[in-house]
């Protein structure tokens, strides 16, 4: 089940790196961009709780969607691109095995612990 979710979160991924190249931005853009949202991880400078949530934020999909609307909707190209690079950047994570936080660690995550000691066990 883990390999036919992580296909569909590099489904996504393919498919904002199309709707990139179709807004009309240089293949290169979207994948310079894409680490981009990591960023967010700077939260975790102000403890865990603000961390998750800030990270949280910059990785909903949910709230990349509504970006890109907002940028179709307002004819705003780079808001577009903006949600387009949110969405595929949060697809990559998945893939990978990252997913939303939990605000008890950095390797809590809704699709289960990451890193060295997962399970909680550090």
């Amino acid at each position: 089940m883990k390999h036919l979710i992580s296909l569909e979160e590099l489904a996504k991924l393919a498919t904002a790196y199309g709707l990139s190249l179709y807004l009309g931005y240089g293949w290169w853009l979207f994948f310079a961009l894409l680490l981009l949202p990591d960023l967010s991880m700077l939260g975790y400078l102000a403890g865990p709780r603000v961390g998750a949530y800030t990270y949280n934020l910059f990785h909903h999909q949910g709230l990349a969607l509504l970006t890109g609307a907002a940028g179709f909707l307002l004819h705003q190209p780079d808001l577009q691109l903006a949600g387009v690079v949110l969405f595929g950047h949060s697809a990559l994570d998945r893939a990978l095995g990252y997913g939303l936080k939990f605000s008890d660690s950095f390797q809590h995550t809704h699709l289960g612990w990451i890193g060295k000691g997962k399970g909680g066990v550090n």
